[in-house]
């Protein structure tokens, strides 16, 4: 019998991640989360590179210049989608998560060795790895927060950049379930506001919600400084007739619905 050809073995590889990521993607948003609109959002994750081009480039936006050609760690990197996209746009793109099936098949879209199964606080690289550390709707999942920060500093070569987006604790929308919040809730309210609503809850164990204010801490504690505070999320309409009261709360308070912000190693420019 013949041997495959190479471009026959790609159609059976992209077949069989596709396989996984909606076997995946199924299971998070219609078992874990509970959303409705579950098939759409599989659909979006299945054909997501205007998504995560579009996250490329929010990163770029942040950082002031392009990351073609750095080395550039996404810490809670998921399926691999983001790193997919930032090879072919020239990235030397590294990627980990604490998933064994999420970095699994972020393992099948990626060179070997590229991507590792492992925590946020033990990140396994040396120190002066990476010229951008890269954590997107992660840090609200880690155990320990101010150890993974700490590690995220620690990798940064010098002059290197760190990028954290994560959901503001006194928000009114938890992006994850995609439902309007009531801010600081504590986890049985949580819990039980979500129940009335539907929705299962054992996903909510795995949420921490932070401020900026801790997130300051964590990074002074890591040896890092906060360069950039960004609000790219603060138009984005929530609470559907609550919006004119969501937005006065922010306002009043001076809340953004996330906590984004660049930091880079203490007494470097």
């Amino acid at each position: 019998m013949a041997a495959p050809r190479p471009t026959e073995s790609r159609d059976v590889d992209d077949v069989l991640i596709t396989k996984r990521l909606e076997a995946y993607y199924r299971r998070y948003y219609r078992d874990a989360l509970g959303i409705p609109e579950w098939h759409e959002l599989v659909a979006l994750r299945l054909a997501d590179d205007n998504y995560e081009r579009e996250r490329l480039r929010r990163l770029e936006g942040a950082l002031g210049r392009s990351v073609a050609g750095a080395r550039v760690l996404d810490v809670g990197c998921g399926t691999g989608g983001f790193e997919a996209v930032a090879r072919r746009s020239g990235v030397d793109a590294w990627g980990v998560d604490s998933s064994a099936e999420a970095a699994a098949i972020a393992h099948l879209r990626a060179p070997v060795g590229r991507v590792l199964c492992a925590a946020a606080e033990v990140l396994p690289f040396r120190s002066g790895s990476f010229d951008v550390v890269y954590c997107f709707s992660t840090l609200e999942h880690v155990a320990d927060a101010r150890r993974a920060v700490h590690e995220m500093v620690r990798v940064l070569r010098p002059g290197g950049r760190l990028y954290v987006h994560t959901p503001n604790r006194w928000a009114c929308f938890e992006g994850h379930y995609k439902v309007f919040w009531l801010p600081g809730l504590p986890r049985p309210l949580a819990a039980a506001y979500l129940a009335l609503r539907g929705r299962p809850t054992a996903f909510l164990g795995t949420l921490r919600f932070l401020t900026l204010g801790q997130c300051h801490a964590f990074v002074e504690a890591g040896g890092g400084r906060i360069d950039r505070i960004l609000a790219s999320d603060a138009g984005r309409p929530v609470g559907g007739p609550l919006s004119p009261l969501v937005r006065a709360y922010y306002r009043l308070f001076g809340i953004r619905p996330y906590v984004e912000f660049v930091a880079g190693r203490r007494g470097e420019s």
